[in-house]
């Protein structure tokens, strides 16, 4: 995330080093505050709520209260996580919202004003089951991710290590986890972070339980943090705690035989983690579009693949100042035509917001309606291919509003709504896009994997 250029990063005066089996943690030495937690009310304003890791740490039923929705533990079967058949084949969409409110560094850019912003875009926007009845659900109750959720991606003495660092935490009011870049942990860290993992895992279930029963089932989006595509099986790193679309697609194969996994990450920075876990696995795609050259330098073209898994990675790293233009004939030429040829059973998407042109951290230009488009596309796609089997999950996007503007208009793909993107989208701060930069980008790729 060109982490480079970000100005909090803790100096060698004012940071400890803390060794716990698997990783490195990287202390600063100040107090820090970190906000309560918090939910919305119905008008879209800020309540204080509490946190109850003791919850959290048993498994318990946690129960979302961020947002006017409605709720979806009544008069359901086997899995009291899962809405009924009855409103989940109503539904064209389901959300879950994972905030992580206590997982905040002031002045950081993956602050806990990213999933709020969203949500009150959704409300102001009329994207809530509030104003849409059964066509929109949100998921309410959810169980955080378990240990061995995690470890199905991440080593074990990482996992087991974060959470034996949340008392450093807690003492110290905020630690900082990654010797590479500004990646941060208060006391509440590792708690949020199995909810964020547990909020894609429930959404996997409640997609899969949809598509058992109706052709066209609801899209999954995972309104979470913190983001995880970035955080390595051994570590975290870029911002990143846990793997999330990553522990998504080993729980989809491991709990509903959903062998094939085609993971699709649109994010401006590579997923270099979900690329790592996967990188010899011959039943996951991983595909990932990224700017060349930015963070964390990783996700070459020739990036394909190790062993039995050579083939079923593809990178194609774009230059800067590639656009809409860009990104659509990547999708038609690229994209699609792996995705029909792995012929996945469920696919995942690691929906990055930060090649928005507004941007802070990028040199893209994405544009509102290039989000809509790729929600068009994937969910017809998914349709196609798998049953319609798909859920997106929260990564990057650091201006809040092309995020919530983005994420709200990706709702309204997925509901087959016409796009609001010229409402809020500029042309006139557009430029040229390198087209002939692209169009080798993409002939290269095309070679390498013989489309």
């Amino acid at each position: 995330m060109q982490l480079q250029a970000f100005p909090c990063s803790p100096s060698s005066a004012d940071q400890g080093i803390v060794h716990v089996p698997g990783n490195m943690f990287l202390v600063r030495h100040h107090l820090y505050k970190w906000k309560s937690h918090f939910r919305i009310d119905a008008d879209g304003k800020f309540v204080e709520d509490q946190f109850f890791p003791k919850n959290l740490r048993s498994g318990r039923r946690f129960l979302r209260s961020i947002g006017a929705s409605i709720t979806c533990s009544n008069g359901i079967g086997k899995d009291p996580y899962i809405p009924s058949n009855e409103k989940i084949s109503d539904a064209r969409l389901i959300y879950a919202v994972a905030p992580a409110m206590g997982h905040n560094q002031e002045s950081h850019p993956e602050s806990h004003f990213r999933v709020p912003a969203i949500v009150n875009a959704l409300e102001k926007m009329e994207m809530t089951p509030k104003f849409r009845g059964s066509e929109i659900i949100e998921l309410q109750s959810f169980k955080p991710a378990s240990v061995d959720d995690i470890a199905s991606v991440h080593a074990r003495a990482y996992v087991s290590g974060l959470e034996k660092a949340m008392d450093q935490a807690s003492q110290q009011g905020i630690i900082f986890i990654d010797g590479s870049g500004p990646t941060y942990a208060t006391a509440t860290t590792f708690h949020e972070s199995l909810v964020a993992a547990g909020a894609g895992i429930a959404l996997v279930d409640s997609v899969v339980a949809a598509s058992k029963n109706c052709l066209d089932p609801p899209v999954g989006f995972a309104l979470i943090r913190p983001p995880g595509h970035h955080a390595i099986p051994l570590g975290p790193m870029g911002f990143c705690v846990f793997g999330n679309v990553a522990i998504a697609a080993r729980y989809a194969q491991r709990a509903h035989g959903l062998k094939r996994v085609f993971i699709i990450d649109f994010d401006v920075h590579h997923g270099n983690g979900t690329n790592d876990a996967f990188y010899d696995d011959p039943d996951i795609f991983f595909l990932s579009t990224h700017q060349d050259g930015s963070y964390p330098g990783t996700g070459k073209v020739d990036e394909v693949g190790r062993g039995d898994g050579e083939g079923t990675t593809l990178n194609l790293p774009l230059p800067g100042g590639s656009g809409d233009i860009a990104m659509t004939t990547v999708f038609d030429e690229i994209i699609a035509p792996c995705a029909q040829r792995f012929k996945p059973d469920i696919i995942l998407v690691s929906a990055g917001y930060d090649g928005h042109v507004l941007d802070p951290l990028a040199s893209l230009q994405f544009t509102t309606g290039t989000y809509y488009m790729l929600a068009s596309k994937i969910k017809l796609l998914a349709k196609d291919l798998c049953g319609g089997r798909c859920v997106f999950f929260l990564e990057g996007g650091y201006n809040l509003k092309s995020l919530s503007y983005s994420v709200a208009d990706s709702f309204r793909a997925f509901l087959g709504e016409q796009s609001l993107a010229s409402e809020f989208d500029n042309p006139a701060i557009l430029y040229e896009e390198p087209s002939t930069k692209v169009k080798q980008a993409i002939q290269r790729v095309k070679h390498i994997h013989s489309l």
